[in-house]
């Protein structure tokens, strides 16, 4: 029976064809490239993202075999070198360091199981195989217990009726590909580990497969992860995806461009080292300038310096939506944002003064980004301040950089636009653009399909309930502070009746709505303070983290004088404090704490300098 079943394919029964395909699934060479690939006849081609940052190879297998992946920081060590020596009719994973990976799987805060794809399919009746030669390539389809079977010697050239997982080189990938019947699949990608911040090629040919790859892990064309392989393969043979897997089937549609493929792997890997350049090295030139012309003029010279500044700040997340569009040398990506944003800050402060310009920068940053994100973030996944798709983490929506963005350049842009255009609005009115901005910017960028989900559902309505309170000046404590937690909550059910309609699979569905019980919301929050307290960690040495912290140290002790610059600006002062409840809301619920605590310091303290030599030229 067993020589029956894993006869070639070309002696196949027809009815032993239709029960179970052959998915093959072939590592490459290092060095092959989509171009490679797309030599094979039938191969829909794209990138994998190979882990969340940079992981070894075995990772990367694991990751495929579990159907998961997290980031390393969550798991208590590193993994152990593994090896898979032969023993009659297997390869298999030793005990000792096999019980270390589970192990080390069971003290991440989730739920992590190495070899479920493989005890999947063979609980569902499905065969699972490697070849001889498949090296630590066979961990993508061990059992749970570490071992997986040698393909019979009758179909090792071609595959056997299941998964089966083999190394392979183009000549063997054309050869497997050629004699793909009904169903059958071949998955092929190039060993791990890939350059940094680069991706692996990968190519699948097969019924369904044609032009360029993509998933809904990552919503972007030509790239998916690691972890979408097990679903597909599942998907493939007809066997349901356990919830402790969250990768999502792969799928294709138009026509495969390995030049296009080649272009998106050079912009995705340019974004990491680029952004201490462009944007710190803007941030810190527009800064030292602002501060020599304080220091050559006087007051004089801040009361032009500081709103330019403001300005420019605002401007340059919108600058970097432009750079991602035209994608030029780090060399001109530099000279954009450098030069375009005080240029565009001395017209918008020549057109509409301090506060006009703040507004005005506001709305082309927040603006820009919510029309890309809801389109598809085609160019917001591109920019130098996205969601960063290198680290493996984020693909689409906005990053906790742009969270930050815009959770305090939504209530400060709205109250410095009614400062520069509707300063006597009488309270209740002067309330409701704050509450129509937070709803629209909450319907862009919280949505599990937009990419953002809670968090920024959670800050910009603390945001907003904080700058309407202030509004509509609530004098008892305790209904302002009812009012300040039910916006979050209300922002929470409308989300997840949106993401349950439109079937958005978000993180809010998989993590929360779908949740297990308190042991799985526990480990989602678990995971949350865990990666904020190493973002901490991370920006310890960092002197903008400190200065940072002083800031909001003075800011609360001359929190009196520092309102006081706000007299007679009373929406502008409305949008500084409910920029400052939506940057703390969203220091607690997101993982970058200190990242976000940076950047919404930044703009809190730049509108309180535009508040500041506001005030002066009223005097």
């Amino acid at each position: 029976m067993l020589v029956a079943a894993c006869a070639l394919p070309g002696t196949f029964a027809p009815a032993a064809q239709a029960r179970t395909p052959r998915v093959v699934v072939a590592v490459m060479p290092t060095g092959t490239t989509p171009a490679d690939l797309g030599r094979v006849p039938g191969m829909a081609l794209g990138l994998m993202s190979a882990g969340v940052g940079k992981v070894p190879d075995d990772q990367t297998y694991l990751d495929i075999s579990q159907g998961t992946r997290l980031d390393p920081a969550l798991y208590d060590g590193p993994l152990p070198p593994l090896y898979l020596p032969l023993g009659g009719a297997e390869l298999a994973v030793p005990n000792a360091p096999w019980g270390q990976v589970r192990a080390r799987a069971g003290s991440a805060p989730a739920d992590i199981v190495p070899g479920l794809l493989a005890s999947t399919l063979a609980r569902a009746g499905a065969g699972v195989w490697a070849t001889a030669g498949a090296g630590t390539g066979a961990l993508i389809d061990v059992d749970e217990g570490g071992a997986v079977p040698l393909v019979p010697h009758q179909c090792a050239r071609l595959g056997c009726p299941g998964l089966t997982v083999t190394l392979a080189r183009l000549r063997k990938l054309r050869e497997i590909a050629a004699h793909l019947r009904g169903r059958d699949l071949l998955i092929a990608f190039t060993t791990p580990p890939p350059r940094r911040d680069y991706e692996l090629p990968l190519g699948i040919a097969g019924a369904g497969f044609s032009g360029e790859l993509t998933s809904e892990s990552t919503h972007t064309e030509g790239l998916v992860v690691s972890t979408d392989i097990a679903a597909t393969v599942l998907d493939r043979l007809g066997v349901a995806v356990p919830s402790a897997m969250n990768g999502q089937a792969i799928t294709a549609s138009g026509s495969a461009d390995p030049g296009a493929l080649r272009s998106l792997s050079h912009r995705l890997a340019a974004v990491p080292p680029r952004r201490p350049a462009t944007i710190g090295g803007s941030l810190v030139v527009w800064t030292v300038l602002a501060g020599l012309a304080g220091l050559a003029f006087g007051l004089r010279g801040l009361r032009r310096s500081l709103p330019l500044l403001a300005a420019s700040v605002a401007f340059l997340p919108a600058l970097l939506l432009l750079t991602a569009a035209l994608e030029p040398s780090a060399t001109v990506e530099l000279i954009i944002v450098a030069l375009g944003g005080p240029a565009l800050a001395a017209m918008s402060v020549r057109l509409a003064g301090p506060w006009g310009a703040l507004a005005i920068a506001s709305l082309a940053t927040v603006g820009g980004y919510a029309i890309d994100v809801v389109a598809g973030s085609s160019l917001t996944s591109l920019s130098l301040i996205g969601p960063n798709p290198a680290l493996g983490a984020r693909f689409y929506g906005i990053g906790n950089e742009l969270e930050a963005v815009v959770v305090a350049l939504v209530p400060i842009g709205v109250g410095a636009g009614l400062a520069a255009w509707w300063p006597g609005a009488r309270p209740s009115r002067a309330a409701i653009p704050f509450a129509a901005a937070a709803v629209v910017a909450i319907g862009a960028f919280a949505p599990g399909r937009f990419g953002a989900d809670v968090g920024a559902a959670v800050d910009l309505s603390v945001g907003a309930a904080v700058a309407v309170a202030v509004c509509l000046g609530a004098q008892r404590r305790g209904r302002t502070v009812a009012f300040v937690l039910a916006a979050p909550i209300a922002a929470f059910a409308a989300l997840a009746l949106i993401d349950l309609v439109t079937g958005g699979d978000s993180h809010l569905t998989r993590s929360v709505l779908d949740a297990g019980g308190l042991h799985d919301l526990g480990q989602v929050a678990q995971r949350r303070l865990e990666l904020s307290g190493g973002n901490f960690s991370k920006y310890a040495g960092s002197p903008v983290l400190w200065a940072a912290v002083a800031l909001v140290v003075a800011g609360i002790v001359r929190r009196r004088a520092v309102l006081g610059w706000f007299a007679g600006r009373p929406s502008a002062r409305a949008g500084f404090l409910g920029a400052a409840a939506g940057v703390a809301a969203a220091i607690l619920v997101n993982d970058s704490g200190g990242l976000l605590l940076m950047i919404g310091t930044a703009f809190l303290s730049l509108a309180a300098g535009v508040a500041w030599v506001t005030k002066m030229r009223l005097r």
